[in-house]
């Protein structure tokens, strides 16, 4: 299995990827993680991989695009803030809040210089979209983050 990531400026852009690699056939191998930009308060429901109605925090912020992947739910990470993080990586974050989002993508098996380079771009408002996949799909999930927008795409 490798990981296919990629980042989006815009959520629409990322919610139309997402629910495009749905329809495809990936359903609880899809992982957000996203600044909460949202007003209003804070709760961490995140509950580990239990389904989105389950781990789903109130307010527009987890809506649309959190909503796509399994296990959404609002973290606050230790001198990052409020993130919404969904999916299979949603895990490996919230086990490493001490590391920050760089510790959980290095535990989610992201090389570390990446790991580092991506938390900077979710610091500057990005979203990061991945995806694992075997051999046989990976070109297919990268070519539909790219169809849809997305930056600096690529397979680890």
């Amino acid at each position: 299995m490798k990981t296919v990531t990629g980042f989006f400026s815009s959520r629409d852009q990322a919610e139309k990827a997402v629910a495009d690699l749905r329809h495809a056939g990936w359903t609880n191998d899809i992982s957000i993680i996203a600044k909460d930009e949202s007003k209003g308060p804070r709760t961490s429901n995140f509950t580990g991989g239990d389904g989105v109605s389950d781990g789903a925090t109130g307010g527009a912020a987890i809506g649309g695009l959190a909503g796509l992947a399994l296990g959404a739910g609002a973290l606050a990470i230790p001198g990052f803030g409020p993130l919404i993080a969904a999916g299979p990586i949603a895990a490996a974050i919230s086990g490493a809040a001490t590391g920050g989002i760089a510790g959980g993508l290095i535990d989610y098996g992201i090389p570390e210089a990446k790991g580092r380079e991506y938390e900077d771009r979710i610091k500057q408002g990005k979203i990061m979209v991945s995806i694992k996949a075997d051999g046989g799909k990976i070109n297919e999930a990268e070519n539909s983050l790219k169809q849809h927008g997305a930056e600096n795409v690529e397979m680890h």
